[in-house]
């Protein structure tokens, strides 16, 4: 269980002021010392992860955060915007606060914050043993309070069971082929293994998907774009649907019939872990992409690259033959400000398989205010090897959506 990927995790923030007792109360959490604890604030600097099963709530990330009021200096104002990301993207948060003192402005403003984004949260009062002052006894009205001092660890089995009734409250991610297949039918995979592909295992999409084809009660065939025609005369039921990866699209298309459904991983992690329909969208945008445009390709993991890699290498070169040739390009792991998101003309998002849908879904948020048109590498793939709109067929209002956009 704990193996879990982090991007299939809930995401479970602790949040507060400096000495609120918020390392204390991850480990008393935990039940290990997994966080350093100190009387001197400003122990904690970058977000710290740690993985943990939560009864209902099912595998969790447990992020420790350093203080939001730790501004002093340069370094300070660092980690407030480290800790801030991973509030942006929680699922829970624990809101952290002493309970032997009054709350302070910045306190009142985070708990009116938090009351605004309706995401599910609790006001841990520490320090329970000092006793609770009266201003904190009705402070943040909108969210349960839990006393807990992080000494005895009195008030971290309410805390646990408080947290586990949010199970039904929270937003989870659909599964990878969720309204696409019935149980029973025939679903056929097509899965390179070149230079690019990790050594002796599969890509986290390929491994999401055969584990929920399990759990759907299909039948799978696995084989590789080279063994895919004899394979696929082999069979003595038809699929019900092929998903390749997109870096195969052309050959796998070609060996098909052209009424057989198709997709790709990375489009169906599209509609899992992002927006669907203003990827399809943008792709009409690409006409508009000026002379010297920039492009901005965001990825969510690092990885050795290889001579043909994806992002760096395959991408360009498909967008400069498809849409313009004097276009330069940049990548990144993380999205940039919105004064920095600006200044490209197009954002191009791998598949996201290592970040959650809150992620995800934050960066198409910032794309969309500042009216940035953004696609992902399998859609963009697709639409480059002409395989759209075809490999949007098994979403219909995508696909119809497609066919609705000027090109």
């Amino acid at each position: 269980m704990l193996t879990t990927p982090k991007a299939e995790r809930l995401t479970l923030v602790i949040y507060g002021l400096r000495n609120s007792g918020k390392s204390s109360l991850t480990n008393n959490l935990l039940r290990t010392s997994a966080s350093i604890v100190s009387d001197r604030p400003g122990t904690t600097t970058d977000p710290v992860v740690h993985a943990m099963e939560m009864g209902p709530l099912g595998p969790v990330s447990v992020v420790d955060t350093a203080g939001f009021d730790d501004l002093d200096d340069e370094l300070g104002s660092m980690r407030v915007e480290r800790s801030e990301r991973k509030l942006e993207t929680a699922d829970i948060v624990l809101f952290v606060t002493r309970g032997d003192v009054p709350p302070t402005a910045q306190e009142e403003a985070l708990a009116e914050r938090l009351r605004r984004r309706n995401l599910p949260c609790l006001t841990v009062l520490t320090f329970a043993d000092s006793g609770i002052c009266d201003e904190k006894s009705v402070f943040a009205p909108g969210f349960r309070k839990i006393l807990v001092d992080n000494r005895s660890g009195h008030g971290i089995e309410d805390l646990d069971m408080a947290l586990q009734r949010f199970s039904d409250k929270i937003e989870r991610e659909i599964t990878p082929l969720e309204g696409l297949v019935q149980a029973g039918e025939m679903i056929l995979l097509v899965t390179p293994i070149d230079a690019s592909a990790p050594k002796a295992r599969m890509i986290l999409p390929q491994v999401e998907t055969i584990r929920d084809i399990l759990d759907k009660d299909c039948v799978m065939t696995v084989t590789t774009e080279k063994r895919l025609s004899h394979c696929y005369d082999a069979l003595k039921e038809r699929p019900s649907l092929v998903i390749t990866d997109s870096q195969a699209f052309s050959e796998v298309g070609a060996a098909l019939p052209e009424d057989q459904l198709l997709t790709s991983f990375s489009i169906v992690f599209a509609r899992k872990k992002g927006d669907l329909g203003f990827f399809v969208e943008s792709l009409g945008k690409l006409k508009e992409v000026p002379p010297g445009g920039r492009i901005l390709v965001l990825e969510a993991c690092k990885h050795h690259r290889m001579n043909d890699d994806i992002g760096t290498v395959k991408i360009p070169n498909l967008f400069r033959k498809k849409v313009r040739p004097d276009v330069s390009f940049e990548l990144k792991q993380e999205i940039p400000s919105s004064n920095e998101l600006r200044n490209y003309d197009f954002v191009i998002n791998c598949a996201g398989c290592m970040v959650t849908r809150r992620e995800m879904m934050k960066r198409v948020s910032l794309l969309k205010e500042n009216k940035i048109p953004g696609t992902n590498y399998g859609l963009f793939l697709a639409w480059g090897k002409g395989l759209l709109p075809r490999a949007l067929e098994p979403f219909p209002v995508e696909h119809a959506l497609y066919r609705s956009v000027s090109f």
